[in-house]
């Protein structure tokens, strides 16, 4: 039998890149099969349909962004 651990998610900083542009990340796909992808808030919401489908979890951290007016 096969033991599956879940490691519990760090939050993301500045040093996390978007793995489309390079912009800073703010979202992070954990894919079923134990792979991590990383997005810029742009990138991450034009994939978070696919990326639902794919992903065993999203961490979605976008709302760190806030209109300074």
């Amino acid at each position: 039998m096969t033991e599956q651990v879940i490691l519990e998610s760090t939050p993301l900083n500045a040093l996390d890149r978007c793995d489309r542009c390079g912009a800073q990340a703010y979202v992070r796909a954990t894919l079923v099969t134990g792979g991590e992808l990383m997005f810029c808030a742009h990138h991450g919401k034009e994939y978070a349909e696919k990326l639902k489908t794919v992903a065993a979890k999203i961490q979605d951290e976008s709302e760190k962004l806030v209109e300074v007016k």
